[in-house]
Protein backbone atom coordinates (compact mmCIF):
# COMPACT_ATOMS: atom_id res chain seq x y z
CA UNK A 1 0.00 0.00 0.00
CA UNK A 2 1.71 3.49 -1.28
CA UNK A 3 1.95 6.54 1.00
CA UNK A 4 -1.36 8.17 -0.92
CA UNK A 5 -3.13 5.39 -0.33
CA UNK A 6 -2.49 5.41 3.09
CA UNK A 7 -3.67 8.47 3.57
CA UNK A 8 -6.77 8.00 2.40
CA UNK A 9 -9.56 7.39 5.01
CA UNK A 10 -11.39 4.11 5.05
CA UNK A 11 -15.02 3.41 6.17
CA UNK A 12 -15.42 0.16 8.35
CA UNK A 13 -16.99 -1.54 4.94
CA UNK A 14 -13.86 -0.99 2.69
CA UNK A 15 -11.49 -1.92 5.71
CA UNK A 16 -13.97 -4.98 5.51
CA UNK A 17 -13.68 -5.77 1.79
CA UNK A 18 -10.11 -4.80 1.30
CA UNK A 19 -9.13 -7.47 4.20
CA UNK A 20 -11.02 -10.28 2.64
CA UNK A 21 -9.48 -9.64 -0.74
CA UNK A 22 -5.88 -9.46 1.06
CA UNK A 23 -6.91 -12.31 2.88
CA UNK A 24 -8.66 -14.34 -0.05
CA UNK A 25 -5.43 -13.23 -2.01
CA UNK A 26 -3.44 -15.37 -0.09
CA UNK A 27 -4.99 -18.51 -0.29
CA UNK A 28 -2.57 -20.84 -2.28
CA UNK A 29 -3.36 -21.33 -6.54
CA UNK A 30 -6.83 -23.06 -6.57
CA UNK A 31 -5.45 -26.43 -7.54
CA UNK A 32 -3.49 -26.82 -4.33
CA UNK A 33 -6.44 -25.58 -2.40
CA UNK A 34 -8.38 -27.76 -3.46
CA UNK A 35 -5.62 -30.45 -2.96
CA UNK A 36 -5.79 -29.32 1.00
CA UNK A 37 -9.53 -29.55 1.50
CA UNK A 38 -9.20 -32.87 -0.13
CA UNK A 39 -6.44 -33.71 2.59
CA UNK A 40 -8.31 -32.23 5.42
CA UNK A 41 -11.58 -33.68 4.36
CA UNK A 42 -9.96 -37.31 4.34
CA UNK A 43 -8.64 -36.80 7.83
CA UNK A 44 -12.27 -35.21 9.02
CA UNK A 45 -14.09 -38.10 7.83
CA UNK A 46 -11.80 -40.66 9.02
CA UNK A 47 -11.74 -39.18 12.62
CA UNK A 48 -15.78 -38.66 12.61
CA UNK A 49 -16.08 -42.06 11.02
CA UNK A 50 -14.15 -43.59 13.70
CA UNK A 51 -16.45 -41.81 16.44
CA UNK A 52 -19.38 -43.34 14.64
CA UNK A 53 -20.85 -40.30 13.90
CA UNK A 54 -24.64 -40.62 12.07
CA UNK A 55 -27.77 -38.72 11.37
CA UNK A 56 -31.02 -40.64 11.03
CA UNK A 57 -33.70 -38.28 9.02
CA UNK A 58 -36.79 -38.54 6.47
CA UNK A 59 -34.96 -37.04 2.83
CA UNK A 60 -36.82 -37.17 -0.31
CA UNK A 61 -35.40 -39.26 -2.66
CA UNK A 62 -36.02 -40.21 -6.01
CA UNK A 63 -38.02 -42.98 -7.36
CA UNK A 64 -35.76 -45.49 -9.74
CA UNK A 65 -37.56 -46.10 -13.14
CA UNK A 66 -36.21 -48.22 -15.70
CA UNK A 67 -36.01 -46.63 -18.88
CA UNK A 68 -33.92 -46.01 -21.91
CA UNK A 69 -32.58 -42.54 -23.07
CA UNK A 70 -34.34 -41.20 -26.27
CA UNK A 71 -32.12 -38.54 -26.61
CA UNK A 72 -28.30 -37.51 -25.23
CA UNK A 73 -28.01 -34.95 -22.97
CA UNK A 74 -25.27 -31.90 -23.72
CA UNK A 75 -25.82 -30.20 -20.62
CA UNK A 76 -24.29 -31.41 -16.96
CA UNK A 77 -25.66 -28.25 -15.09
CA UNK A 78 -23.91 -26.19 -12.07
CA UNK A 79 -25.37 -27.98 -9.21
CA UNK A 80 -22.71 -29.65 -7.33
CA UNK A 81 -23.96 -33.26 -6.06
CA UNK A 82 -27.63 -33.35 -7.62
CA UNK A 83 -26.16 -35.72 -10.55
CA UNK A 84 -28.43 -38.36 -8.19
CA UNK A 85 -31.82 -36.49 -8.70
CA UNK A 86 -33.59 -36.92 -11.96
CA UNK A 87 -34.51 -33.79 -14.34
CA UNK A 88 -37.98 -34.52 -13.55
CA UNK A 89 -39.85 -37.58 -11.79
CA UNK A 90 -41.61 -38.86 -8.93
CA UNK A 91 -39.81 -38.88 -5.14
CA UNK A 92 -40.74 -40.59 -2.29
CA UNK A 93 -40.47 -39.72 1.28
CA UNK A 94 -37.76 -42.17 3.66
CA UNK A 95 -36.40 -42.25 6.92
CA UNK A 96 -32.54 -42.84 6.29
CA UNK A 97 -29.65 -43.40 8.65
CA UNK A 98 -26.23 -41.62 7.40
CA UNK A 99 -22.76 -42.60 8.63
CA UNK A 100 -20.12 -40.59 7.83
CA UNK A 101 -17.56 -42.96 5.55
CA UNK A 102 -13.79 -42.20 6.52
CA UNK A 103 -11.72 -41.44 2.98
CA UNK A 104 -8.40 -43.17 5.17
CA UNK A 105 -9.70 -46.62 5.69
CA UNK A 106 -9.66 -49.84 3.26
CA UNK A 107 -12.73 -48.99 1.53
CA UNK A 108 -11.59 -45.15 1.44
CA UNK A 109 -8.69 -45.42 -0.08
CA UNK A 110 -9.92 -47.69 -2.52
CA UNK A 111 -12.16 -45.47 -3.72
CA UNK A 112 -9.87 -42.91 -4.24
CA UNK A 113 -7.85 -44.95 -6.27
CA UNK A 114 -10.65 -46.75 -8.36
CA UNK A 115 -12.22 -43.18 -8.99
CA UNK A 116 -9.69 -40.90 -9.88
CA UNK A 117 -10.12 -40.83 -13.40
CA UNK A 118 -14.00 -41.74 -13.58
CA UNK A 119 -14.50 -38.86 -11.29
CA UNK A 120 -12.70 -36.54 -14.37
CA UNK A 121 -14.13 -38.04 -16.99
CA UNK A 122 -17.77 -37.50 -15.27
CA UNK A 123 -16.91 -34.04 -14.75
CA UNK A 124 -19.70 -32.66 -16.93
CA UNK A 125 -18.53 -29.17 -16.68
CA UNK A 126 -15.65 -29.83 -18.85
CA UNK A 127 -17.60 -30.58 -22.19
CA UNK A 128 -20.18 -28.09 -21.66
CA UNK A 129 -17.02 -25.22 -20.80
CA UNK A 130 -15.28 -26.65 -24.24
CA UNK A 131 -18.29 -26.72 -26.57
CA UNK A 132 -19.48 -23.20 -25.57
CA UNK A 133 -16.29 -21.93 -26.15
CA UNK A 134 -15.78 -23.15 -29.10
CA UNK A 135 -18.78 -21.34 -30.55
CA UNK A 136 -17.63 -17.96 -28.75
CA UNK A 137 -14.20 -18.84 -30.10
CA UNK A 138 -14.91 -18.04 -33.22
CA UNK A 139 -17.57 -15.60 -32.99
CA UNK A 140 -14.41 -13.47 -31.19
CA UNK A 141 -12.06 -14.62 -33.57
CA UNK A 142 -13.48 -12.97 -36.67
CA UNK A 143 -14.25 -10.33 -34.94
CA UNK A 144 -18.05 -10.77 -34.26
CA UNK A 145 -17.70 -10.08 -30.76
CA UNK A 146 -16.65 -6.43 -31.17
CA UNK A 147 -19.16 -5.84 -33.32
CA UNK A 148 -21.85 -6.69 -31.42
CA UNK A 149 -20.44 -4.76 -28.47
CA UNK A 150 -20.34 -1.92 -30.48
CA UNK A 151 -23.75 -2.03 -31.94
CA UNK A 152 -25.34 -2.57 -28.46
CA UNK A 153 -23.38 0.19 -27.09
CA UNK A 154 -24.09 2.42 -29.44
CA UNK A 155 -27.78 1.84 -29.55
CA UNK A 156 -28.75 0.95 -25.73
CA UNK A 157 -29.34 3.90 -23.55
CA UNK A 158 -25.95 4.22 -21.40
CA UNK A 159 -27.75 4.58 -18.46
CA UNK A 160 -29.52 1.25 -19.02
CA UNK A 161 -26.64 -1.25 -19.66
CA UNK A 162 -25.64 -2.51 -16.53
CA UNK A 163 -29.22 -3.00 -15.82
CA UNK A 164 -29.87 -4.54 -19.22
CA UNK A 165 -26.79 -6.99 -18.51
CA UNK A 166 -27.66 -7.91 -14.97
CA UNK A 167 -31.24 -8.66 -16.39
CA UNK A 168 -30.12 -10.93 -18.86
CA UNK A 169 -28.03 -12.53 -16.84
CA UNK A 170 -30.81 -13.61 -14.46
CA UNK A 171 -32.65 -15.01 -17.74
CA UNK A 172 -29.84 -16.83 -18.68
CA UNK A 173 -30.16 -19.06 -15.61
CA UNK A 174 -32.67 -21.18 -18.11
CA UNK A 175 -29.84 -21.90 -20.01
CA UNK A 176 -27.99 -22.64 -16.82
CA UNK A 177 -23.98 -22.74 -18.11
CA UNK A 178 -24.38 -20.52 -21.33
CA UNK A 179 -24.91 -17.59 -18.43
CA UNK A 180 -21.61 -18.45 -17.14
CA UNK A 181 -19.48 -18.95 -20.46
CA UNK A 182 -20.88 -16.67 -22.86
CA UNK A 183 -22.59 -13.77 -21.04
CA UNK A 184 -19.89 -12.32 -18.03
CA UNK A 185 -16.85 -12.02 -20.60
CA UNK A 186 -19.18 -10.38 -23.06
CA UNK A 187 -20.13 -7.70 -19.80
CA UNK A 188 -16.25 -7.74 -19.11
CA UNK A 189 -16.52 -6.77 -22.87
CA UNK A 190 -19.08 -3.75 -23.17
CA UNK A 191 -17.97 -1.98 -20.03
CA UNK A 192 -14.60 -1.52 -21.55
CA UNK A 193 -16.00 -0.68 -24.80
CA UNK A 194 -18.12 1.98 -22.93
CA UNK A 195 -14.52 3.19 -21.10
CA UNK A 196 -15.82 2.16 -17.89
CA UNK A 197 -14.40 -0.88 -15.48
CA UNK A 198 -13.70 -4.47 -16.75
CA UNK A 199 -14.25 -6.01 -13.54
CA UNK A 200 -17.42 -3.88 -12.91
CA UNK A 201 -19.05 -5.51 -15.97
CA UNK A 202 -17.81 -9.08 -14.63
CA UNK A 203 -19.14 -8.48 -11.68
CA UNK A 204 -22.57 -7.19 -13.09
CA UNK A 205 -23.06 -10.55 -15.30
CA UNK A 206 -21.79 -13.13 -12.27
CA UNK A 207 -24.45 -11.15 -9.71
CA UNK A 208 -27.31 -11.77 -12.99
CA UNK A 209 -26.53 -15.10 -13.34
CA UNK A 210 -25.73 -16.45 -10.19
CA UNK A 211 -27.11 -14.21 -7.16
CA UNK A 212 -30.59 -15.10 -9.04
CA UNK A 213 -30.39 -18.17 -10.20
CA UNK A 214 -33.44 -20.06 -8.02
CA UNK A 215 -36.11 -17.20 -8.96
CA UNK A 216 -36.77 -16.16 -12.99
CA UNK A 217 -40.12 -15.24 -15.35
CA UNK A 218 -39.37 -18.28 -17.35
CA UNK A 219 -40.52 -21.84 -15.33
CA UNK A 220 -37.26 -23.97 -15.34
CA UNK A 221 -36.80 -27.57 -14.78
CA UNK A 222 -35.35 -27.26 -11.38
CA UNK A 223 -38.95 -25.74 -10.61
CA UNK A 224 -40.34 -28.91 -11.39
CA UNK A 225 -38.14 -30.99 -8.99
CA UNK A 226 -38.16 -28.94 -5.70
CA UNK A 227 -41.91 -28.47 -6.09
CA UNK A 228 -42.03 -32.54 -6.44
CA UNK A 229 -40.30 -32.86 -3.43
CA UNK A 230 -41.95 -30.21 -1.61
CA UNK A 231 -45.01 -32.08 -2.89
CA UNK A 232 -44.09 -35.43 -1.23
CA UNK A 233 -43.50 -33.59 2.23
CA UNK A 234 -46.66 -31.67 1.94
CA UNK A 235 -48.22 -35.46 1.42
CA UNK A 236 -47.42 -36.06 5.10
CA UNK A 237 -49.79 -33.41 6.33
CA UNK A 238 -52.63 -34.04 4.34
CA UNK A 239 -52.97 -30.88 2.33
CA UNK A 240 -53.05 -30.33 -1.08
CA UNK A 241 -50.35 -30.57 -3.91
CA UNK A 242 -48.48 -27.51 -5.10
CA UNK A 243 -47.92 -26.52 -8.36
CA UNK A 244 -44.78 -25.31 -10.33
CA UNK A 245 -46.56 -22.41 -10.79
CA UNK A 246 -47.15 -21.73 -6.84
CA UNK A 247 -43.99 -19.11 -6.80
CA UNK A 248 -44.41 -17.84 -10.20
CA UNK A 249 -45.56 -14.50 -9.27
CA UNK A 250 -42.87 -14.56 -5.81
CA UNK A 251 -40.35 -15.35 -8.37
CA UNK A 252 -41.68 -12.47 -11.01
CA UNK A 253 -41.22 -9.76 -8.45
CA UNK A 254 -37.87 -11.03 -6.51
CA UNK A 255 -36.51 -11.30 -9.79
CA UNK A 256 -36.70 -7.64 -11.05
CA UNK A 257 -35.94 -6.19 -7.36
CA UNK A 258 -32.55 -8.54 -7.56
CA UNK A 259 -31.90 -7.38 -10.60
CA UNK A 260 -33.09 -3.64 -9.68
CA UNK A 261 -30.65 -4.21 -6.42
CA UNK A 262 -27.30 -5.63 -8.45
CA UNK A 263 -27.63 -2.60 -11.13
CA UNK A 264 -27.17 -0.07 -8.01
CA UNK A 265 -24.92 -1.86 -6.50
CA UNK A 266 -22.44 -1.97 -9.53
CA UNK A 267 -23.33 1.68 -10.33
CA UNK A 268 -22.68 3.02 -6.68
CA UNK A 269 -20.54 0.66 -4.88
CA UNK A 270 -18.61 -1.54 -7.26
CA UNK A 271 -17.35 0.89 -10.03
CA UNK A 272 -16.34 3.86 -7.24
CA UNK A 273 -14.68 1.63 -5.63
CA UNK A 274 -12.75 0.29 -8.88
CA UNK A 275 -11.93 3.57 -10.06
CA UNK A 276 -10.60 3.89 -13.66
CA UNK A 277 -9.53 1.27 -15.58
CA UNK A 278 -5.83 1.18 -16.19
CA UNK A 279 -4.64 -0.95 -19.62
CA UNK A 280 -1.54 -1.57 -18.13
CA UNK A 281 -3.30 -3.63 -15.40
CA UNK A 282 -4.39 -6.05 -18.33
CA UNK A 283 -2.90 -9.72 -18.39
CA UNK A 284 -0.05 -10.07 -21.74
CA UNK A 285 -2.54 -12.60 -23.47
CA UNK A 286 -5.73 -9.80 -23.26
CA UNK A 287 -3.70 -6.45 -24.52
CA UNK A 288 -2.34 -8.78 -27.47
CA UNK A 289 -6.12 -8.99 -28.41
CA UNK A 290 -6.87 -5.78 -28.64
CA UNK A 291 -7.43 -4.00 -31.84
CA UNK A 292 -8.76 -1.23 -33.32
CA UNK A 293 -11.88 -0.73 -34.84
CA UNK A 294 -13.01 -2.65 -38.23
CA UNK A 295 -13.71 -0.70 -41.41
CA UNK A 296 -17.09 0.28 -40.92
CA UNK A 297 -18.55 -1.00 -44.67
CA UNK A 298 -16.89 -4.11 -43.87
CA UNK A 299 -18.11 -4.81 -40.10
CA UNK A 300 -21.51 -3.64 -41.67
CA UNK A 301 -21.03 -6.34 -44.68
CA UNK A 302 -20.05 -8.84 -41.92
CA UNK A 303 -23.21 -8.16 -39.56
CA UNK A 304 -25.35 -8.81 -42.45
CA UNK A 305 -24.05 -11.93 -42.90
CA UNK A 306 -24.16 -12.98 -39.48
CA UNK A 307 -27.77 -11.91 -39.49
CA UNK A 308 -28.66 -14.37 -42.48
CA UNK A 309 -26.39 -17.17 -40.73
CA UNK A 310 -28.56 -16.38 -37.39
CA UNK A 311 -31.60 -16.66 -39.41
CA UNK A 312 -30.70 -20.21 -40.97
CA UNK A 313 -29.75 -22.12 -37.36
CA UNK A 314 -32.87 -20.15 -35.90
CA UNK A 315 -34.66 -22.04 -39.21
CA UNK A 316 -33.45 -25.17 -38.15
CA UNK A 317 -34.71 -25.30 -34.52
CA UNK A 318 -37.93 -24.15 -35.57
CA UNK A 319 -37.87 -27.13 -37.69
CA UNK A 320 -36.63 -29.44 -35.38
CA UNK A 321 -38.98 -28.23 -32.33
CA UNK A 322 -42.47 -26.93 -33.91
CA UNK A 323 -43.65 -29.64 -36.01
CA UNK A 324 -45.64 -32.24 -33.81
CA UNK A 325 -43.26 -35.32 -33.61
CA UNK A 326 -40.04 -33.39 -34.24
CA UNK A 327 -36.99 -34.58 -32.67
CA UNK A 328 -36.77 -31.80 -30.31
CA UNK A 329 -40.20 -32.49 -28.67
CA UNK A 330 -40.61 -34.57 -25.84
CA UNK A 331 -41.11 -38.16 -27.47
CA UNK A 332 -43.71 -38.66 -24.92
CA UNK A 333 -45.65 -36.10 -24.35
CA UNK A 334 -44.72 -33.36 -27.25
CA UNK A 335 -43.81 -30.94 -24.80
CA UNK A 336 -41.35 -28.51 -25.91
CA UNK A 337 -40.75 -26.82 -22.65
CA UNK A 338 -39.80 -28.56 -19.51
CA UNK A 339 -37.81 -31.51 -19.20
CA UNK A 340 -37.06 -32.14 -22.71
CA UNK A 341 -34.66 -32.83 -25.85
CA UNK A 342 -34.99 -28.82 -26.76
CA UNK A 343 -34.19 -27.79 -22.99
CA UNK A 344 -31.48 -30.41 -22.65
CA UNK A 345 -29.80 -28.60 -26.03
CA UNK A 346 -30.17 -25.46 -25.07
CA UNK A 347 -26.33 -24.98 -24.88
CA UNK A 348 -25.53 -26.40 -28.23
CA UNK A 349 -27.51 -24.59 -29.67
CA UNK A 350 -26.96 -21.28 -28.47
CA UNK A 351 -23.01 -22.83 -29.55
CA UNK A 352 -24.43 -23.06 -32.38
CA UNK A 353 -25.74 -19.73 -33.15
CA UNK A 354 -22.29 -18.26 -31.82
CA UNK A 355 -20.63 -20.69 -34.43
CA UNK A 356 -22.46 -19.98 -37.42
CA UNK A 357 -22.86 -16.25 -36.60
CA UNK A 358 -19.43 -15.86 -36.21
CA UNK A 359 -18.03 -17.39 -39.47
CA UNK A 360 -20.63 -15.76 -41.37
CA UNK A 361 -19.75 -12.64 -40.02
CA UNK A 362 -15.81 -13.05 -40.80
CA UNK A 363 -16.93 -14.33 -44.22
CA UNK A 364 -18.51 -10.82 -45.07
CA UNK A 365 -16.24 -8.88 -43.18
CA UNK A 366 -13.02 -10.99 -44.65
CA UNK A 367 -11.53 -11.55 -41.60
CA UNK A 368 -11.78 -14.76 -42.08
CA UNK A 369 -10.41 -16.18 -45.36
CA UNK A 370 -10.66 -20.26 -44.67
CA UNK A 371 -11.46 -22.90 -42.31
CA UNK A 372 -8.36 -22.90 -41.14
CA UNK A 373 -8.62 -19.27 -39.68
CA UNK A 374 -12.04 -20.76 -38.08
CA UNK A 375 -9.87 -23.58 -36.87
CA UNK A 376 -7.14 -21.38 -35.52
CA UNK A 377 -9.49 -18.84 -33.61
CA UNK A 378 -10.87 -21.90 -31.68
CA UNK A 379 -7.50 -23.32 -30.90
CA UNK A 380 -6.63 -20.11 -28.90
CA UNK A 381 -9.67 -20.25 -27.35
CA UNK A 382 -9.12 -23.82 -26.28
CA UNK A 383 -5.39 -22.66 -25.49
CA UNK A 384 -6.23 -20.51 -22.96
CA UNK A 385 -8.32 -23.34 -20.70
CA UNK A 386 -5.31 -24.75 -19.88
CA UNK A 387 -5.32 -24.10 -16.44
CA UNK A 388 -9.00 -24.00 -15.87
CA UNK A 389 -8.96 -27.48 -17.01
CA UNK A 390 -6.52 -28.33 -14.46
CA UNK A 391 -8.42 -26.63 -11.74
CA UNK A 392 -11.48 -28.87 -12.88
CA UNK A 393 -9.46 -32.16 -12.37
CA UNK A 394 -8.43 -31.19 -8.75
CA UNK A 395 -12.45 -29.66 -8.25
CA UNK A 396 -14.05 -33.25 -9.85
CA UNK A 397 -11.42 -35.04 -7.10
CA UNK A 398 -12.83 -32.93 -4.05
CA UNK A 399 -16.25 -32.94 -4.67
CA UNK A 400 -16.55 -36.64 -5.37
CA UNK A 401 -14.92 -37.50 -2.66
CA UNK A 402 -16.68 -35.50 -0.12
CA UNK A 403 -19.68 -36.61 -1.51
CA UNK A 404 -18.39 -39.93 -0.83
CA UNK A 405 -17.67 -39.12 2.84
CA UNK A 406 -21.52 -38.04 3.59
CA UNK A 407 -20.66 -35.39 4.87
CA UNK A 408 -22.94 -32.88 3.19
CA UNK A 409 -25.97 -34.29 4.44
CA UNK A 410 -24.47 -34.82 7.56
CA UNK A 411 -23.75 -31.33 8.14
CA UNK A 412 -27.10 -30.35 6.22
CA UNK A 413 -29.22 -32.50 8.31
CA UNK A 414 -27.77 -31.88 11.69
CA UNK A 415 -28.32 -27.88 11.11
CA UNK A 416 -32.08 -28.86 10.05
CA UNK A 417 -32.32 -30.81 13.53
CA UNK A 418 -30.94 -27.62 15.84
CA UNK A 419 -33.21 -25.04 13.78
CA UNK A 420 -36.26 -27.82 14.67
CA UNK A 421 -34.92 -28.07 18.23
CA UNK A 422 -34.76 -24.55 18.56
CA UNK A 423 -38.58 -24.13 19.87
CA UNK A 424 -39.24 -20.18 18.18
CA UNK A 425 -42.23 -18.85 16.28
CA UNK A 426 -42.76 -19.13 12.75
CA UNK A 427 -41.06 -15.41 11.35
CA UNK A 428 -37.50 -15.85 13.27
CA UNK A 429 -37.97 -20.07 12.12
CA UNK A 430 -38.04 -18.63 8.66
CA UNK A 431 -35.43 -16.03 9.34
CA UNK A 432 -33.21 -18.86 10.61
CA UNK A 433 -34.29 -20.84 7.64
CA UNK A 434 -32.67 -18.11 5.47
CA UNK A 435 -29.73 -18.16 7.19
CA UNK A 436 -28.96 -21.57 7.49
CA UNK A 437 -29.84 -22.12 3.54
CA UNK A 438 -27.65 -19.09 2.87
CA UNK A 439 -24.25 -20.39 4.79
CA UNK A 440 -24.56 -24.49 3.29
CA UNK A 441 -25.01 -23.05 -0.32
CA UNK A 442 -21.04 -22.56 0.71
CA UNK A 443 -20.07 -26.83 0.92
CA UNK A 444 -23.70 -27.24 -0.93
CA UNK A 445 -24.49 -24.93 -3.80
CA UNK A 446 -27.04 -27.21 -5.62
CA UNK A 447 -30.73 -26.01 -5.16
CA UNK A 448 -31.98 -29.69 -5.33
CA UNK A 449 -30.27 -31.70 -2.89
CA UNK A 450 -30.22 -29.14 0.19
CA UNK A 451 -34.27 -29.00 -0.44
CA UNK A 452 -34.28 -32.82 -0.47
CA UNK A 453 -33.03 -32.99 2.97
CA UNK A 454 -34.96 -29.86 4.40
CA UNK A 455 -38.29 -29.92 2.82
CA UNK A 456 -39.28 -33.49 4.56
CA UNK A 457 -38.52 -31.65 8.02
CA UNK A 458 -39.48 -28.17 8.06
CA UNK A 459 -42.92 -27.92 5.77
CA UNK A 460 -44.61 -30.52 8.64
CA UNK A 461 -43.11 -27.74 11.69
CA UNK A 462 -44.27 -25.08 9.41
CA UNK A 463 -47.93 -26.62 8.48
CA UNK A 464 -47.95 -26.86 12.33
CA UNK A 465 -47.22 -23.17 12.80
CA UNK A 466 -49.88 -22.43 9.62
CA UNK A 467 -47.28 -21.23 7.54
CA UNK A 468 -48.44 -22.22 4.08
CA UNK A 469 -45.92 -24.49 2.28
CA UNK A 470 -45.37 -22.73 -0.68
CA UNK A 471 -44.33 -19.53 2.07
CA UNK A 472 -41.22 -22.01 3.24
CA UNK A 473 -40.53 -22.61 -0.58
CA UNK A 474 -40.07 -18.99 -1.17
CA UNK A 475 -37.87 -18.75 1.79
CA UNK A 476 -35.62 -21.52 0.85
CA UNK A 477 -35.55 -19.25 -2.65
CA UNK A 478 -33.98 -16.69 -0.93
CA UNK A 479 -31.82 -17.77 1.40
CA UNK A 480 -30.08 -20.41 -1.94
CA UNK A 481 -28.78 -18.56 -4.60
CA UNK A 482 -26.97 -15.74 -3.38
CA UNK A 483 -23.75 -17.37 -2.15
CA UNK A 484 -23.29 -18.90 -5.51
CA UNK A 485 -21.68 -15.81 -5.92
CA UNK A 486 -19.00 -16.24 -2.97
CA UNK A 487 -18.16 -19.94 -2.99
CA UNK A 488 -14.99 -21.88 -4.61
CA UNK A 489 -17.22 -24.79 -4.85
CA UNK A 490 -19.29 -23.35 -7.57
CA UNK A 491 -17.56 -25.06 -10.39
CA UNK A 492 -17.69 -21.71 -12.78
CA UNK A 493 -15.57 -19.72 -9.75
CA UNK A 494 -12.37 -20.60 -11.56
CA UNK A 495 -13.53 -19.51 -14.57
CA UNK A 496 -14.72 -16.23 -13.16
CA UNK A 497 -11.32 -15.55 -11.76
CA UNK A 498 -9.44 -16.51 -15.22
CA UNK A 499 -11.95 -13.63 -16.72
CA UNK A 500 -10.82 -11.45 -14.36
CA UNK A 501 -7.18 -11.97 -14.74
CA UNK A 502 -7.41 -10.92 -18.59
CA UNK A 503 -8.15 -7.33 -16.86
CA UNK A 504 -6.24 -7.33 -13.75
CA UNK A 505 -2.93 -9.87 -14.03
CA UNK A 506 -3.21 -9.95 -10.14
CA UNK A 507 -6.82 -10.85 -9.60
CA UNK A 508 -7.08 -14.08 -7.21
CA UNK A 509 -9.85 -15.38 -5.86
CA UNK A 510 -9.60 -13.27 -2.52
CA UNK A 511 -10.34 -10.16 -5.22
CA UNK A 512 -13.80 -12.04 -6.69
CA UNK A 513 -14.84 -12.58 -3.34
CA UNK A 514 -14.46 -9.16 -2.00
CA UNK A 515 -16.26 -7.73 -5.66
CA UNK A 516 -19.38 -9.89 -4.94
CA UNK A 517 -19.98 -9.88 -0.90
CA UNK A 518 -21.75 -6.52 -1.46
CA UNK A 519 -23.81 -8.18 -3.98
CA UNK A 520 -24.77 -10.95 -1.92
CA UNK A 521 -24.94 -9.37 1.54
CA UNK A 522 -26.97 -6.66 0.05
CA UNK A 523 -25.12 -4.27 1.46
CA UNK A 524 -24.02 -0.50 1.06
CA UNK A 525 -20.73 1.37 1.47
CA UNK A 526 -20.12 3.68 4.63
CA UNK A 527 -18.02 6.11 2.85
CA UNK A 528 -15.96 8.74 5.00
CA UNK A 529 -16.58 12.63 4.70
CA UNK A 530 -13.43 12.88 2.88
CA UNK A 531 -13.02 9.45 0.78
CA UNK A 532 -17.01 9.65 -0.48
CA UNK A 533 -15.92 11.80 -2.80
CA UNK A 534 -12.37 9.98 -4.98
CA UNK A 535 -13.85 7.03 -6.12
CA UNK A 536 -10.46 5.28 -5.63
CA UNK A 537 -10.11 1.96 -5.10
CA UNK A 538 -10.28 0.10 -2.08
CA UNK A 539 -7.20 -2.59 -1.47
CA UNK A 540 -5.51 -4.02 -4.29
CA UNK A 541 -8.15 -2.68 -6.56
CA UNK A 542 -6.60 0.69 -6.32
CA UNK A 543 -4.81 1.96 -9.16
CA UNK A 544 -1.86 4.10 -9.45
CA UNK A 545 -3.58 6.58 -12.01
CA UNK A 546 -6.81 6.60 -9.71
CA UNK A 547 -4.21 7.56 -6.55
CA UNK A 548 -2.46 10.10 -8.69
CA UNK A 549 -5.57 11.93 -9.96
CA UNK A 550 -8.13 11.46 -7.26
CA UNK A 551 -11.28 11.19 -10.00
CA UNK A 552 -14.59 9.47 -9.75
CA UNK A 553 -14.61 7.11 -12.55
CA UNK A 554 -16.34 7.96 -15.94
Amino acid sequence: MGATEAAVPRSFTERLLAGVERVGNKVPNAVLMFLYLIAFVAVLSQALDLLGVSVTEAIAEPVPVASEPTYYEDTAGTIIGAGAYPDEGEFEVHEVTIAVRGLLDVEGIRFVFTSFVANFAGFGVIAVTFIAMMGAGAAEGAGLMDALIRKLVAAAPRRLITFLIVLVGALSSVATDAGYLILIPLAAVAFHTLGRHPIAGLAAGFAGVAATFAVNVIPQPVDAMITEIANEAIALTGLGPLTVVNNYFFSIVSMLVLVLVATVVTERMIEPRLGAWDPAEASAAQAAETRTDADAAAEARGLRFATFGFLAVLAVVVLATALPGAPLRDPATGAVIGDTPFMDSLLFIIALFFLVAGVCYGVGARTVRSADDVIASITKTFNGLGGLVLMFLMIAQFIAYFNYTNLPPVIAISLANLLERAQISAVPLLVGLVVVIFFLDFIIPGVVPKWAIFAPIFIPIFVRLDVAPQTLLAAYRIGDSPANTLTPLMVYFPFIVTVAQRYRKDAGIGSVISLMIPYALSCSPRPSPRSSGTGCRWGSWRSESCSRSGRRAS
